[in-house]
C-alpha cells in the first residue's frame, strides 16, 4: 500500500473505480477459488478414489501454481501490455475452469488446477498495476478499496463452497465460473485502457526461474511425501537449488527473479515473515477446520460452510476500522493485536477437540480468527511499504506477492501431511479427538510464530525523505 495523506480530498474520477472494480474482480476470483474447494476435499476424496494427503493437492497444487507465476507478471506485461494478459489470463482461467469441472480422476483435476492456479497467478498482480496506473496519486485509495474483495476471498470461499454443495455437485464448484468469466472478460474489453504505447520488452531471468520454480514443487511433494521413499531426496534436492537460486540472486542483484537484498533490511524481512505466515495460517485453519467439522463432529459438507461463516463475518468487521486504528496506534500495533486476537480463537479448537462440538464456541472462535486475521493484513503490506525507498517499491511488490501466496502451500501442506500421519496412526473414532488436539496444537505454535513476527513490524512510512504515518482506507466510506 502506497501512502495516503490525510490532505489529499481530491475527488477520484469515476473511470478509475470502473477499472478498479474489473480489475479486483479478476484477482477476486482467482483467489476465492484457492479455497473453494476446500469444504469438498472429503467428498472428492471419495468420488474420485483418492487418499486425503493426494487430493488436498487440489488445494495446494493451485496456490502453489499460483505463486510461481506470479515472477513472470512484468515481463509478460512488458512484452504484450497488461491489458491484453488481462484478458487472456481470465479466458484461459474459464477455460481451465470448465475442465476442472469435466474432471475424470483426482490426477485430472490436478492437473487442471494447476493450469487454473498459473492463469489466476497473473490476475492479482495484474490487477494491481493497472489500478496504480489509473489510480496516480489517489493510488493508496484505490488499491487499498480494491483490494478488499481479495482479502475477502479465502474466507467467502467455504461459504460459498457449502451452498453450492448442498444442491448440486462437487463439480459446479468449477463450472459456475464459466458465467462469470465470460461477463468479466466483456467488462474488461469495455472498461481496461489500452496499453499497447507503454509496452517495453525486458529480459526474463530464466536462470532464477529454472532453479525456483521446481525447487519450489519439489520441496513441496517432497514434505507432502516425507514418509515414502521419493520424499527425503525431493527435500534434499530442493534444499540444494534454493541454494543456487541464493547464490545466483545474490551476484544478479537487481536482475534477479527476486532481489534478494531487500531482505537485509529487517523491517522488510518482519513485514514479509508476516505475510507469509499470516496467509498460510488463513488457508491452513480453512482446510483443518472443515475437516474436523466433517470427520470428527460428522457434519455434512454443506453445513460445514454455513459455520465456517463467521469467519468471514469477523474480517469483515474489522476492515472498517483498519483505517483508524493504523493511523492512530501504528501498524506494528494492530497487527501484533490482530494476531494474538487470532491465537485466542485458534487455542479454543483445542478445547473443541477434547469436547466436542460446542455451537457457541465454535462460533467466537472462528469470528475471533476472523478479527484477527483481519486486523493483520493491511497493517503488514503498510509496514513493508514504510521499510523500503520508493525505487525498491516496485520490486518488493514482487516479493511481497510471492512469498504471501507461498505461505498458504507450504502451511497448508505442513498442516495437512501432519494430520495426514496422524489419522494414519489412529486406532478408530475415539482416538479422533486426540488427533485433532495435536493437529490444532500445531496451528496454534504457527499461530504464535506469526505474533512474534508482528512486533518486529514498523509504524510508519517513509515517502520520498518525508516521514508520514500510514493510513489505511475505509471501505465504508469508499475511499
Amino acid at each position: 500500500m502506497s501512502p495516503t495523506r490525510s490532505g489529499d480530498s481530491d475527488r477520484i474520477d469515476p473511470a478509475v473505480w470502473k477499472i478498479a472494480a474489473v480489475a479486483a474482480g479478476g484477482a477476486f476470483m482467482s483467489q476465492i477459488d484457492a479455497t473453494v474447494v476446500n469444504v469438498s476435499l472429503s467428498s472428492l476424496a471419495s468420488d474420485l478414489h483418492s487418499t486425503l494427503g493426494a487430493i488436498q493437492w487440489v488445494t495446494s497444487g493451485y496456490l502453489l501454481a499460483l505463486a510461481l507465476t506470479l515472477p513472470l507478471n512484468g515481463w509478460v506485461v512488458d512484452r504484450v501490455g497488461a491489458k491484453a494478459v488481462y484478458v487472456w489470463c481470465f479466458v484461459a482461467f474459464t477455460i481451465s475452469s470448465a475442465f476442472c469441472g469435466l474432471a475424470w480422476s483426482a490426477g485430472s483435476l490436478i492437473a487442471f488446477r494447476v493450469l487454473q492456479g498459473m492463469c489466476g497467478g497473473l490476475l492479482a498482480p495484474m490487477a494491481q498495476m493497472m489500478v496504480a496506473r489509473a489510480a496516480g496519486k489517489h493510488m493508496a485509495q484505490v488499491i487499498g478499496v480494491s483490494a478488499l474483495p481479495v482479502l475477502l476471498a479465502p474466507l467467502l470461499g467455504p461459504v460459498l463452497a457449502g451452498a453450492i454443495l448442498q444442491f448440486a455437485s462437487w463439480r459446479w464448484l468449477f463450472l459456475v465460473n464459466l458465467p462469470v468469466g465470460v461477463l468479466a472478460v466483456t467488462l474488461a474489453m469495455m472498461f481496461l485502457p489500452n496499453d499497447k504505447g507503454e509496452k517495453v520488452p525486458r529480459r526474463l531471468d530464466l536462470v532464477g526461474l529454472a532453479l525456483l520454480s521446481p525447487g519450489l514443487v519439489m520441496f513441496l511433494y517432497g514434505a507432502d511425501h516425507l514418509r515414502e521413499r521419493p520424499g527425503v531426496p525431493c527435500v534434499l534436492a530442493a534444499l540444494v537449488m534454493f541454494f543456487l537460486f541464493w547464490r545466483w540472486a545474490v551476484r544478479k542483484g537487481d536482475g534477479a527473479l527476486i532481489d534478494l537484498r531487500l531482505l537485509k533490511d529487517k523491517a522488510f524481512f518482519a513485514s514479509i515473515t508476516t505475510m507469509f505466515m499470516a496467509n498460510g495460517m488463513n488457508f491452513a485453519g480453512q482446510m483443518l477446520i472443515p475437516i474436523f467439522l466433517i470427520k470428527e463432529c460428522g457434519r455434512s459438507p454443506s453445513t460445514t460452510g454455513l459455520l465456517m461463516a463467521p469467519l468471514g463475518v469477523g474480517m469483515m468487521c474489522i476492515f472498517p476500522w483498519n483505517g483508524t486504528l493504523t493511523k492512530r496506534f501504528g501498524a506494528k500495533r494492530v497487527a501484533a493485536t490482530g494476531s494474538l486476537v487470532a491465537l485466542s480463537g485458534t487455542l479454543m479448537f483445542l478445547y473443541l477437540a477434547q469436547h466436542g462440538l460446542v455451537i457457541w464456541l465454535l462460533i467466537l472462535a472462528l469470528f475471533l480468527r476472523g478479527v484477527g486475521s483481519g486486523g493483520v493484513g493491511i497493517p503488514a503490506i503498510s509496514s513493508a511499504y514504510a521499510a523500503l525507498p520508493r525505487k525498491d517499491i516496485p520490486m518488493a511488490t514482487a516479493a511481497m506477492n510471492i512469498v504471501q501466496r507461498l505461505g498458504g502451500p507450504t502451511l497448508t501442506t505442513t498442516c495437512a501431511t501432519f494430520l495426514g500421519w496422524r489419522l494414519a496412526t489412529a486406532t478408530g473414532p475415539a482416538s479422533l479427538p486426540g488427533v485433532f488436539t495435536a493437529a490444532f496444537g500445531l496451528l496454534c505454535v504457527l499461530q504464535a510464530i506469526l505474533c512474534t513476527a508482528t512486533w518486529r513490524l514498523s509504524s510508519v512510512q517513509r515517502v520520498r525523505g518525508e516521514t508520514v504515518t500510514v493510513v489505511a482506507p475505509d471501505p465504508q466510506k469508499g475511499a
